[in-house]
């Protein structure tokens, strides 16, 4: 269709010449939050391709050249494709993430990391924990494209906190190989994240074992502690 989107400007030069290679040309800007590693390059691009910026609506007044304000169940077109918009505030108080349903892939900005989440700028844990259930929820075919390669430091933390699952230990020893590879550990999967990510297992006995949250606890607590703990960690 000629229609190229990119989710998030951290800066305008890689994307430029990720268009020159291919031979694009950007139609679409797909911002999930107002953070300016997020929305740097929107001004910049558009006045270069005068391509068309999406953006959360609940921060409307924060995203740099704004066309479409966007949220909760609204529907994206870029060429062919479809992107369904969940509002997931946490990070941001108006973050939201794009779901490419029949592509099975789902980019999520700050809300989740591998093997992590964003922090709690502008919300409280029972918000955040509501946001990265609805990223669980979908099938764990799912791609997960976040915005941040962190895989190896979060990784460290999920070890300290969850010890004894044989799957994170597993997936620990591939995320060093890359990396020492310097190959990207991005995207992740759903299915990878419910099994590894500690902020998608407050379910965990052994979790709630290391972090001192009893078997009664609600999930939303032991997601609190734990992101308590990784902010200190």
């Amino acid at each position: 269709t000629g229609d190229t989107a990119v989710v998030d400007t951290p800066e305008v030069a890689p994307i430029e010449e990720a268009l020159a290679l291919k031979g694009w040309k950007l139609t679409h800007i797909l911002n999930t939050h107002h953070h300016w590693d997020h929305t740097g390059g929107n001004e910049e691009l558009k006045k270069r391709h005068g391509c068309k910026i999406v953006g959360p609506k609940n921060e409307r007044e924060r995203i740099p050249g704004i066309d479409v304000a966007v949220g909760e169940n609204d529907v994206i077109e870029v060429g062919s494709f479809a992107a369904t918009v969940f509002d997931t505030p946490g990070h941001t108080s108006g973050h939201v993430v794009y779901h490419f349903e029949s592509e099975r892939k789902v980019f999520v900005g700050d809300t989740l990391f591998a093997m992590g989440c964003g922090r709690l700028f502008e919300g409280d844990a029972p918000t955040m924990w509501n946001s990265v259930r609805k990223i669980m929820a979908m099938p764990g075919d799912t791609e997960v494209f976040c915005a941040h390669e962190y895989t190896q430091a979060n990784a460290k933390f999920a070890l300290s906190v969850e010890p004894d699952n044989d799957e994170l230990v597993s997936r620990v020893a591939e995320v060093n190989a890359a990396r020492e590879a310097g190959v990207p550990t991005v995207p992740t999967t759903v299915a990878k994240e419910l099994a590894t990510n500690p902020f998608c297992r407050p379910h965990s006995a052994g979790l709630r074992a290391t972090i001192g949250m009893s078997a009664d606890a609600d999930d939303a607590a032991v997601f609190a502690e734990t992101r308590r703990r990784k902010d200190n960690f």
